[in-house]
């Protein structure tokens, strides 16, 4: 059997040790903080996510962190609909698409992996610097919390170390720097009541100025009864900083949003009151050409890091560890075995990479700024027929592997929520 390590106890490198353990490896992972903590603000878990979930044995203890989404409903800047799409199960979808927490999930997976691999299948305080190999095995070179180096051998390495990836950078050096697309993200969390169903997001705004994006992560939390809610803006600013962790203000987005006014949500109170605020510069990693060295492989971030829009990232992360266990099991030779999960991933995760720099189908939030020169219009179907905005998120949902159900059949899937006989009400 294969000794595997992994580098990296993100979602990534969490889930593909347990889909190892399913195929009968027993990986370790080395993860360079001294203790993981549940950090981090929201993600959309699309259908295919929550499939992997359910495979992993984990869907009932990922619904309890969770919350399910009902409805995404598309907004201009003054906050008039544009469009509506039922999401998941509501959409006719096998499993649900779900909000949550990042790093509860991540706990979710770490407690999960101690549970089943054992406590010492993640190593702590262990950051990885560089690799080494030759035709049999893989050096690692770690060094440790306290300041001291270390090595570890494999027969196998498993990049997952994120968007700084030192595999990633030893492997491509030469396309290994990332450049500053010019946009800034604002990721913060707000105490609240519930709005719409309790499982709506909501995409608000003009991208060529700024935009947001609005979701429940959590109901009744913390007992208080009121929910959760993550939020994103994007807007212009001066950046270069590729960081998750750095804080930021509110103050510099409020502007943005004095004209909008949404049915659903108050914007400028929910900003005004929010929890936490983080910056994080959208960084563009060109696609690779490859992600594997012989024994080395990069998965998630390290591998494919995309723009965090249209909740695919984390989801694709997670399918990786699906894809290279099953190659991993039914293939002897481990540089062959790498390269059959490069071939089946590559391409197509690429497509989703640069799709998501082409803001995949909040594109239809640009087209309404543009067809009306940036005013308000008086006959959203004048401006948008229904059946063009249809055709575009169709084309988007296939892309991620996710085709809508009845889209061949050529049943209409997405509505105006005023509009639809017999639709659920949104509160």
């Amino acid at each position: 059997m294969l000794d595997i390590a992994i580098i990296g106890a993100g979602p990534a490198g969490l889930a593909a040790a347990l889909r190892l353990h399913q195929q009968g490896f027993s990986p370790t992972i080395y993860e360079a903080v001294p203790e993981l903590k549940p950090l981090g603000v929201g993600l959309d878990v699309k259908t295919y996510g929550s499939q992997e979930f359910d495979e992993l044995g984990l869907l009932e203890e990922f619904r309890a962190i969770s919350v399910d989404a009902e409805e995404s409903i598309f907004y201009n800047k003054y906050g008039q609909e544009i469009y509506a799409e039922r999401c998941g199960v509501h959409a006719g979808y096998l499993y649900e698409q779900r909000f949550v927490h990042r790093g509860i999930l991540q706990m979710l997976l770490y407690r999960t992996v101690v549970e089943r691999l054992g406590a010492d299948a993640i190593v702590q305080g262990a950051r990885f610097e560089r690799y080494e190999q030759d035709a049999d095995s893989v050096t690692l070179f770690l060094e440790n919390a306290d300041g001291t180096t270390s090595q570890a051998r494999a027969d196998v390495l498993i990049a997952a170390d994120g968007i700084k990836s030192a595999a990633r950078r030893q492997m491509h050096p030469n396309n290994s720097e990332p450049v500053y697309s010019g946009i800034t993200m604002w990721r913060g969390t707000t105490l609240m009541k519930p709005f719409g169903s309790g499982g709506t997001i909501l995409h608000i705004g003009a991208p060529q100025l700024s935009s947001m994006i609005v979701y429940p992560i959590a109901n009744d939390f913390e007992g208080s009864g009121l929910t959760l809610v993550n939020w994103v803006v994007e807007a212009t600013r001066d950046e270069s900083v590729e960081d998750w962790n750095q804080t930021g203000s509110v103050a510099e987005i409020l502007p943005y949003y004095d004209d909008c006014d949404v049915d659903l949500v108050d914007v400028q109170k929910m900003l005004r009151n929010a929890r936490e605020v983080y910056l994080f510069p959208l960084i563009r990693h060109e696609p690779l050409e490859s992600w594997v060295d012989g024994r080395v492989v990069l998965i998630g971030d390290a591998a494919h890091a995309m723009y965090p829009r249209g909740g695919n990232g984390a989801c694709q992360s997670i399918v990786d560890g699906n894809v290279l266990a099953k190659k991993l099991a039914t293939i002897d030779d481990p540089n062959a075995a790498l390269k059959a999960f490069e071939a089946a991933r590559l391409t197509m995760v690429n497509n989703i990479v640069m799709a998501h720099r082409g803001e995949g189908y909040e594109v239809i939030r640009r087209m309404i700024e543009e067809r009306t020169g940036g005013e308000r219009f008086d006959d959203i179907e004048a401006v948008m027929p229904i059946a063009e905005v249809n055709a575009i998120f169709s084309k988007y949902h296939a892309l991620v592997g996710q085709e809508r159900p009845g889209r061949d059949a050529g049943e209409t899937t997405g509505f105006r929520t005023w509009e639809v006989v017999g639709a659920k009400p949104i509160a």
